[in-house]
């Protein structure tokens, strides 16, 4: 059932599956991404609901040139939309992780027996949001599904992507990764704001 009215869309499973979209975000997406970013990066970290590091909500206009500068430039940023959107997805080629991250592979430890020839052609999933009410139904499966099928046609067979686990640890996007059949590659502690954050470092490979 779709109930409608002024304000939202009740989807369940089936729904979803039916008439969610996917599709690469553009530069009129901007405010419903923040405000999807928002939702989900605010001061208040749920570790079971997942969040994003940064509050968005704290100063709108850094945060909206930066995800502008993103949609612009990233070959891989969806959303998934029906009457509005409910989720986006940011994900970096190897290049453009590089120009923003010079240092990460050598920052991470990677795993003993972590074969590294999957670092010669991979993309970073750096940002995964879903509206903060809608989450587990779905919705970051259906954009996962696109990014694959653009990634299997341009010829990328590996995926990273990086989980919280310290100070605070994202549950929700750890089980995200075992659904999505991740394997763990690596560690690394990263400084942002003034804080030191312990990140895991997950791979898949595109089949």
């Amino acid at each position: 059932m779709v109930v409608v009215n002024r304000t939202s869309v009740e989807l369940n499973h089936f729904i979803l599956k039916k008439l969610l979209r996917v599709r690469k975000a553009n530069k009129n997406d901007l405010n419903e991404i923040y405000g999807i970013a928002c939702s989900v990066g605010s001061s208040e970290k749920i570790s079971e609901q997942g969040f994003l590091v940064d509050d968005y909500r704290a100063n709108p206009k850094f945060y909206k040139k930066k995800l502008l500068k993103g949609i612009n430039s990233l070959d891989h940023f969806y959303v998934a939309e029906y009457d509005k959107i409910y989720g986006f997805m940011m994900t970096y080629t190897k290049e453009q992780w590089l120009e923003d991250n010079p240092d990460w592979l050598a920052d991470v430890y990677w795993r003993p027996d972590f074969d590294k020839s999957k670092l010669d052609n991979f993309v970073v999933v750096d940002k995964t949001a879903i509206k903060a009410d809608l989450t587990g139904q779905g919705i970051g499966s259906l954009i996962y599904t696109r990014l694959l099928s653009d990634l299997k046609s341009e010829g990328v067979h590996n995926i990273f992507a990086e989980t919280i686990i310290s100070p605070q640890p994202n549950f929700a996007s750890l089980q995200f990764r075992k659904k999505q059949k991740y394997s763990l590659a690596g560690m690394r502690y990263e400084n942002y704001n003034d804080n030191l954050y312990t990140d895991l470092i997950y791979h898949k490979k595109v089949e």
